[in-house]
């Protein structure tokens, strides 16, 4: 009936007809070959179709043109024209909620990309646009098809494109199962989140063949963009895990705290968390000694629903903590400062972190919950000319443009620039709480009262004992928990324990916010 190799071969009735079809479609199922396939699992990897069905919803998954083939000759590419042409297009559910998905078959051409392969990414991502579906891309592919010439590098210029066209418009999500190097990494960089498996995915521009040759470094794949790298040193992953099986499961995770598109809420579900619970281990978890560190992450933990958090870039910039949770089963991004980690200060990177965080909230309907303990931006040559004053910007500007719900809460020192940049009332938070150790200032009481009794200090009898007296003095003056309160700069001060009621009631009354930014075609923000 058919050669399955090339063309269908006449079929004499219907029957014979569909009997063809259902041969040729177990061909496209089954793959190029058995050796493929054993080869593919022997580096410890799923095959396209097995990840496909770990993602989707069982028996869900509808494929978009499954019989395609290149049309390309030259250098042997018109005697092996497999179907699929090494990339799975479609879409299916997770959750009961529709999902595009692309998966390169790195069994066919190594994943490689060319002119059909291209364009049935195209379509797909054209769909997703169109139908206002997350996309999720399944990476492990060898780049371009260097066969098919420049045909295959246009190929990755169109999906950059829809990259761009779809950002901010539907969640978009790479997960890298395989090689990803040169023009191909940037199609992931574009997307909203990064998932990356240790051991088998890397991600480079220039391989370690080629950082040799230029400058003599000697380095392997993984060392030089393997999944712990971007997920400790770059930032370029957002989360990395050991398997393909828990990669998938927090994908589908993570697809259940976004919404489809950026003209719907994220999905609310019904939470069996008390909204009116008291967090009384918040009274024991944050020191009122300023100087004294915690785990905020514990703080998060009392104050969502179930103590069930979504870290993104858990292991980047770690002084600042992003994540995704619920309150009373509505979808919140929080941003909060670690004082673990660098004592929670800002720097470049936890400003990269949170801007990109807060940009990806504000888009898809997500209130931005902040909670503060900051000593302000990090000091050292270092920071100043690597642009601390351009990134911190970022952040700035960020929380300037979001237009979403945002409260924010004040558990302890919230000092210069910093306090201002982390959603402070004066740039637009629409609701700013504080506990009775918070400390508003422009700087530490001790800086403070060096600069301003410098001369008193400088000229007593004995200068510590006067510098005691002085910082004493600032503190009842200007930093004590009320200050800012009576000046109208929070909008109250809370008991630690009911943090969480006073969130849930916040987002309550919020819910119906509606904030219009000005006319423009875009904004300039910094780079």
């Amino acid at each position: 009936m058919s050669n399955l190799e090339g063309a269908p071969v006449e079929a004499s009735d219907v029957r014979g007809r569909v009997a063809e079809l259902h041969a040729i479609r177990e061909q496209v199922r089954r793959g190029p070959s058995e050796r493929a396939t054993q080869a593919q699992k022997a580096k410890g990897k799923l095959t396209a179709r097995e990840r496909i069905d770990l993602l989707l919803d069982e028996g869900s998954f509808s494929e978009v043109e499954p019989l395609r083939r290149h049309r390309a000759s030259g250098f042997g590419l018109e005697s092996k024209k497999p179907y699929t042409d090494g990339v799975i297009t479609g879409w299916g559910t997770v959750h009961g909620r529709t999902v595009f998905v692309y998966a390169h078959d790195f069994r066919i051409f190594g994943g490689a990309l060319g002119e059909a392969h291209a364009t049935k990414i195209h379509k797909i991502m054209d769909m997703a646009i169109a139908a206002g579906a997350p996309l999720v891309s399944l990476n492990d592919g060898a780049g371009a098809r260097i066969q098919e010439g420049v045909s295959a590098l246009a190929g990755y210029g169109g999906i950059f494109q829809r990259n761009t066209k779809a950002s901010g418009v539907i969640p978009q999500i790479s997960v890298m199962l395989g090689p990803c190097a040169g023009g191909a990494a940037y199609s992931p960089a574009l997307t909203d989140f990064v998932f990356m498996v240790r051991e088998t995915s890397q991600m480079f521009i220039t391989g370690p063949d080629v950082v040799r040759a230029v400058t003599g470094e000697e380095i392997t794949q993984n060392g030089l963009g393997g999944a712990d790298v971007h997920a400790e040193t770059s930032g370029v992953a957002h989360f990395a895990y050991d398997d393909e099986e828990t990669c998938l499961e927090e994908v589908r995770y993570l697809l259940s705290l976004l919404p489809q598109n950026n003209r719907e809420n994220p999905p609310r579900v019904a939470s069996e968390d008390p909204a009116d619970r008291l967090g009384e281990a918040l009274l024991d978890l944050v020191p009122a000694d300023g100087n004294r560190p915690y785990d905020m992450r514990k703080v998060i933990e009392e104050i969502v629903d179930e103590g069930e958090y979504l870290e993104v870039h858990e292991r980047w910039a770690t002084n600042i903590i992003c994540a995704l949770a619920r309150l009373d089963g509505q979808v919140v991004g929080i941003v909060a400062n670690q004082p673990q980690s660098l004592a929670g200060v800002l720097d470049i990177e936890a400003s990269e972190k949170a801007a990109r965080f807060i940009q990806m909230c504000d888009a898809f309907n997500i209130p931005i919950i902040t909670l503060l303990d900051v000593p302000g931006f990090l000091p050292g040559v270092d920071q100043e000319h690597g642009g601390i004053i351009r990134h911190g910007a970022k952040l700035l500007y960020a929380y300037c443009n979001a237009t979403v719900p945002r409260i924010s809460v004040i558990l302890r020192k919230a000092y210069g620039g910093a306090y201002i940049v982390m959603d402070s009332q004066s740039i637009g938070a629409d609701l700013t709480y504080a506990w009775p150790t918070n400390e508003i200032a422009v700087m530490g009481a001790e800086g403070a009262a060096n600069v301003i009794f410098r001369k008193q200090i400088a000229e007593a009898d004995d200068p510590e004992a006067m510098r005691a007296r002085m910082v004493k003095e600032y503190k009842a003056e200007l930093m004590h928990p009320y200050y800012a309160a009576e000046r109208g700069l929070i909008d109250d001060v809370i008991d630690p324990v009911e943090t969480r009621q006073v969130l849930i009631r916040s987002l309550a009354m919020l819910a119906t916010k509606h904030a219009d930014l000005p006319s423009r075609k875009h904004g300039n923000p910094p780079q």
